[in-house]
């Protein structure tokens, strides 16, 4: 399979630079020409993945993730020299999956891209679908369903309530569950753990289950099938 990867980043060198290093992957990228239309060039392009920057023409990166999370569930990799963790978490709770630094190694972002798409793109072939208090969780689909409602997913959420349904009763560690959505915690803060939780819960709560997740402080987190 060969991935998709729109780049959405207007500094023309930069953008070059990331479309050489996606095809010495053999990943075919896509880059925007009108910032007008980031929108619309994007959902055309139907990308697997979305590196975006920070600070782009007309409106900046967390205003397109938001506008993009309304369309895909690809994940979305944020670039930007602003490192700082409230950046960071600004973008995790617009439904961006990682954030690298300018200036950073290219192998490194390599790294990340193929772990991000690695995991997006196996992890639903290989998970079937599960229950917990009348909602059904489909990872190959991104979505759970409650009644008449599907909420789309994130692939990070996904994979949060996917680690929690399959521990169903047990309390599922902090620690354990980084490991799962990202393997590795060297590049994470833990707070973006939180970000994507309180995200996902008010998904939750928008359909009748606010407290479907439970917190257990200084353990981690939990489902349940009976009332909390």
């Amino acid at each position: 399979m060969t991935f998709r990867v729109m780049i959405i980043e207007d500094d023309a060198a930069m953008a070059d630079a990331l479309c050489d290093l996606c095809r010495r992957w053999e990943m075919t990228p896509g880059r925007i020409d009108d910032f007008h239309a980031v929108e619309e060039e994007t959902v055309a392009f139907q990308p697997h993945l979305i590196l975006l920057d920070l600070t782009l023409p007309y409106y900046d990166g967390f205003y397109w993730c938001g506008r993009l999370r309304r369309h895909t569930s690809a994940p979305i990799l944020f670039l930007s020299s602003a490192g700082e963790s409230v950046n960071m978490v600004a973008a995790m709770n617009l439904g961006a999956d990682d954030f690298i630094a300018k200036p950073f190694d290219a192998a490194l972002l390599a790294a990340k891209m193929r772990a991000l798409l690695r995991r997006a793109y196996s992890f639903a072939a290989e998970s079937p679908t599960l229950c917990c208090r009348g909602a059904f969780l489909h990872p190959a689909a991104g979505t759970l369903t409650v009644g008449d409602v599907t909420l789309p997913l994130t692939k990070n959420e996904s994979r949060i309530l996917l680690c929690l349904f399959e521990n169903k009763g047990k309390t599922v560690s902090r620690e354990t569950l980084m490991e799962r959505l990202w393997k590795t915690m060297e590049f994470v803060d833990e707070n973006t753990l939180t970000v994507n939780v309180n995200r996902l819960r008010k998904k939750l709560a928008a359909a009748g289950l606010a407290d479907l997740i439970v917190t257990r402080v200084g353990e981690g987190y939990r489902v349940e099938e009976g009332e909390t």
